[in-house]
């Protein structure tokens, strides 16, 4: 039997596949993973602490800094924890800038996460594709909220102004394009046998681990549970559009490729029900006073982010400022689970096994 010596080797921050903050202390026996053990916090800014001084309009920006890749999505949860205490109506016309928003942002997450996978995984020409649809939604995104990646688009009561003429018929029209597109993805990357190879099997856990380790999104529906909080427990006005919850049974990094690739589709979905059903007029700011002061009392809600789970708790004082805020991150969770996939799997696993989880260091270290 060959024995050879074990060796700590350090893995980021720097590394690229680390998304440059983040780092992973393995110990290996050969090219054999035997310890794992991650190291965050390389981000760390204190955004709940900051929040606690800061009037509910002025964190949202915070929000944004958070998951970069979702901020829509950020910004939303947020409002809709203060609308929640407050119990505000909000305008038809605003929910469904709303929701359109958060799909294209689902949409631009996924496109980033499906070509800086493969770029991982050695193949560069599916990340050029995906950062070509992506510049047309974040162009979207950009027209209608003035912001690239952090947009503060979303108020308490709202958005913060309506759609420009012709923004609607833009997203219309993005949508058959990019079904197109999706297809091409499937030709080019789905039915890889290379690829194949390197995602089946890998990184592969149960139903049951993973409602153990809290995971959310699509880590979670990998396993075959059907839990979309879109769908399980409906808020804003998605009750009004008819998609499916994606889900695999496989457990692994194949079957999370699975998930994302197909809510693409169902994002689409959303989309185009969403622009079909868009009113014609209406106001985008509800009836919300000038100083924004919840009443005293706690309330927690919870979305479905493209990485999964997002929840926001606040408990108010009835001051303009919350007493406490504090974010469930689903990167955060997610990544948990990370030791335990990569011992007993070899150093060649080990970007693919991390790169399907799909976190946001900036989710992560809050």
């Amino acid at each position: 039997m060959i024995r050879t010596e074990e060796m700590l080797l350090n893995v980021g921050p720097q590394h690229p596949s680390t998304h440059g903050v983040f780092r992973l202390v393995i110990k290996i026996d050969g090219e054999m993973i035997i310890d794992a053990k991650p190291v965050i916090g390389y981000l760390h800014r204190g955004t709940e602490k900051i929040a606690e001084n800061l009037q509910y309009t002025q964190i949202i920006p915070y929000t944004d800094r958070l998951d970069y890749l979702a901020a829509m999505t950020n910004n939303y949860v947020l409002c809709h924890a203060v609308e929640t205490m407050m119990e505000l109506d909000i305008p038809e016309r605003a929910e469904y800038l709303r929701i359109i928003t958060m799909e294209l942002g689902r949409i631009a997450s996924h496109l980033v996460w499906w070509g800086t996978y493969l770029l991982d995984l050695g193949a560069t020409s599916p990340f050029l594709y995906a950062f070509r649809e992506r510049e047309m939604i974040i162009n979207l995104l950009n027209e209608i909220s003035g912001g690239r990646l952090t947009f503060n688009y979303m108020r308490v009561g709202g958005v913060k102004w309506d759609a420009p003429d012709g923004w609607i018929e833009k997203v219309k029209a993005f949508i058959p394009y990019m079904r197109e597109q999706l297809a091409g993805y499937g030709d080019l990357v789905t039915g890889n046998e290379i690829f194949l190879n390197r995602v089946k099997g890998i990184g592969q856990y149960t139903k049951e681990e993973a409602m153990d380790y809290s995971l959310s999104g699509a880590n979670l529906r990998c396993t075959g549970l059907a839990w979309d909080l879109r769908k399980s427990e409906p808020y804003s006005i998605y009750d009004r559009f008819s998609f499916e919850i994606c889900t695999a049974d496989t457990g692994d990094a194949w079957g999370r490729y699975q998930v994302r690739i197909q809510e693409i589709e169902q994002s689409l979905r959303i989309l185009e029900q969403a622009v079909e059903q868009f009113p014609e007029t209406g106001e985008v700011m509800g009836k919300v006073p000038k100083v924004i002061k919840p009443p005293k009392g706690e309330t927690f809600v919870r979305i479905e982010s493209p990485r999964g789970e997002i929840g926001c708790y606040i408990a108010s004082e009835g001051k303009k400022e919350p007493y406490r805020l504090k974010f469930r991150r689903p990167s955060f969770y997610n990544l948990q689970i990370l030791p335990k996939l990569l011992v007993g799997q070899n150093m060649a696993n080990l970007i693919a096994i991390l790169g399907a989880i799909d976190i946001v260091l900036g989710e992560v270290d809050g």
